[in-house]
């Protein structure tokens, strides 16, 4: 796999339920151009990244909390994630990991690899292709249930999907 050319910093600005499906979409948003990027995930992803962004700590280690820590043990280092492709519909995810002088990239979800990047505070990283590729097509005079999410995300005002600070 080759690696993008361009990508920006996002972050998580907030979680919501699709109206129709009440799948939960994770919304990255970007620092300076007001750029987003909705992601359908399973509610146990959900869940664990909310636990993390409302600083909720289970009573037993969670999946992520479990990777984190074996990670740890084997004195490697999460240095950032990728949202690095799509792919009929589906997005791809990256994990890049230094271990002493070696470099390690993991192949991943998007919603694994983000509620990682919440436990290990490392920056969540998006290609531009992938959000130029997934924006709502405004040539399109029927738009999908996708598109018509998107639509909506756009119109909302950042303080509407609530505030979480890395």
């Amino acid at each position: 796999m080759t690696e993008p050319a361009e990508t920006i910093r996002m972050r998580v600005g907030g979680l919501i339920l699709d109206p129709d499906s009440n799948t939960p979409i994770v919304v990255l948003r970007d620092a300076e151009g007001g750029r987003f990027l909705p992601i359908w995930i399973g509610p146990f992803e959900a869940n664990a990244i909310v636990m993390r962004l409302e600083g909720v700590e289970a009573p037993r280690p969670m999946t992520h909390d479990l990777l984190l820590s074996g990670l740890q043990e084997l004195q490697a280092e999460v240095r950032q994630i990728l949202i690095c492709d799509l792919k009929d519909n589906t997005f791809y995810a990256r994990i890049y990991l230094s271990q002493g002088k070696e470099e390690i990239v993991l192949d991943a979800r998007p919603s694994d690899a983000i509620a990682l990047a919440l436990r290990a505070e490392a920056p969540i990283l998006v290609a531009t292709s992938v959000l130029k590729e997934a924006s709502t097509d405004e040539r399109t005079t029927k738009l999908t249930e996708e598109e018509r999410i998107r639509k909506w995300l756009e119109e909302l005002e950042p303080e509407d999907l609530g505030e979480y600070e890395m």
